[in-house]
């Protein structure tokens, strides 16, 4: 029996590497990649082996082409296609696409009898106090996250899971964290701040920090909760908390900078940063920091990824290796400039080497 995996959002971030991941992990399988109508050339899925399809999630019509599939065939649907924002200005296409686009989708995967991996976030997971671990929920409270994006992602997995209860539909909800990692094209909010620090264009530091996770094992998670994700359960795809002075300090010891030393006390940083939202929207400039991720920052962000472990195989890689291999792409392209200097431990091995040829 043919296995089928349509991927909404193939393009993105998110997408494109689980494109990667099917191409190497499943031989036998077609890979159908709905990219929204009129985007930019996918560069992500360049040399990549897939069908293409043009559709709009938000246009149920649209999307008939994508799912119209060979009867007997097992057919995997990943929702992966939404607009993330951090800005305070409500933009209803963000809540077209996020809530109307999912309930769209989620018609097309009971029709045709489908399996569906939709791709939430930790966010739409209303906060615990602090000091007490975020774990899966069986229902979404959207007044009680904060921002656009929060509230439309917990609508959404709402729908999911009320169609999993009452109209039979064989579906489970992934929660990532804040994905970094290679292949971003697109240069999303955090990756943008890796290309920063890495170019030294960056100089200053705030407090706070977050669970980052690299994109890769959210992927391959993805791709195994096709086969492994149980009817209408819930995983958190989540690393470890990491401050973003630490992230700060990863990334200058691998560029051979000098650590960042100027730190930015939050109150002032919380003071400013409605007027910087004003003046990078001036610019049409999408802003590294604005007064909802400063609240994302200072949240609580230790989450149990315990039954995603244990249930999918996810394994999460350090941050380190995340990073580099973050700047390795960036600097493959273009966007980061050449390293300044070996690390120490580096130095140091390439030194031992040349020692035991001599």
């Amino acid at each position: 029996m043919e296995n089928i995996f349509i991927l909404t959002g193939a393009n993105g971030f998110l997408g494109n590497n689980i494109v990667r991941v099917l191409n190497k992990d499943y031989e036998n399988c077609e890979v159908r990649a709905l990219v929204h109508k009129g985007s930019k050339s996918p560069d992500g899925l360049s040399g990549l082996n897939f069908l293409p399809f043009e559709g709009d999630i938000t246009d149920k019509e649209s999307l008939n082409a994508v799912f119209d599939v060979p009867e007997g065939a097992r057919v995997f649907v990943i929702h992966a296609a939404s607009i993330v924002t951090i800005k305070a200005k409500n933009d209803p296409f963000v809540y077209a696409t996020n809530v109307e686009g999912t309930k769209n989708i989620v018609e097309k995967v009971l029709e045709k009898h489908a399996k569906l991996v939709y791709i939430s976030s930790v966010h739409a997971i209303t906060e615990k106090p602090k000091g007490e671990k975020i774990v899966e929920i069986d229902h979404f409270e959207p007044g009680k996250v904060d921002g656009l994006y929060a509230k439309t992602k917990a609508e959404a997995a709402n729908y999911v899971l009320d169609a999993v209860k009452e109209r039979w539909l064989d579906a489970c909800i992934l929660h990532p964290s804040g994905m970094i990692g290679p292949n971003d094209f697109g240069l999303t909010h955090l990756t943008k701040l890796i290309r920063d620090l890495a170019n030294g264009d960056f100089r200053i530091m705030v407090g706070g920090g977050y669970d980052f996770v690299d994109v890769r094992d959210v992927a391959e998670a993805t791709v195994s909760a096709c086969e492994k994700g149980r009817k209408g359960e819930c995983y958190i795809l989540s690393n470890k908390h990491y401050s973003l002075r630490y992230t700060a300090d990863t990334v200058c010891d691998i560029m051979g900078y000098k650590k960042i030393k100027f730190r930015v006390p939050m109150f002032l940083c919380k003071m400013f940063a409605p007027l910087c939202e004003v003046y990078y929207n001036m610019k049409k400039v999408p802003p590294l920091f604005t007064k909802l991720s400063l609240r994302v920052i200072c949240s609580n962000g230790e989450f149990d990824n315990s039954k995603a472990k244990n249930e999918l195989g996810f394994l999460p890689r350090p941050i380190e290796d995340t990073i580099k291999d973050t700047i390795d792409f960036m600097q493959e392209r273009g966007i980061v400039k050449p390293k300044q200097k070996l690390l120490l431990k580096e130095r140091k091995k390439a030194f031992s080497e040349q020692m035991r040829e001599n």
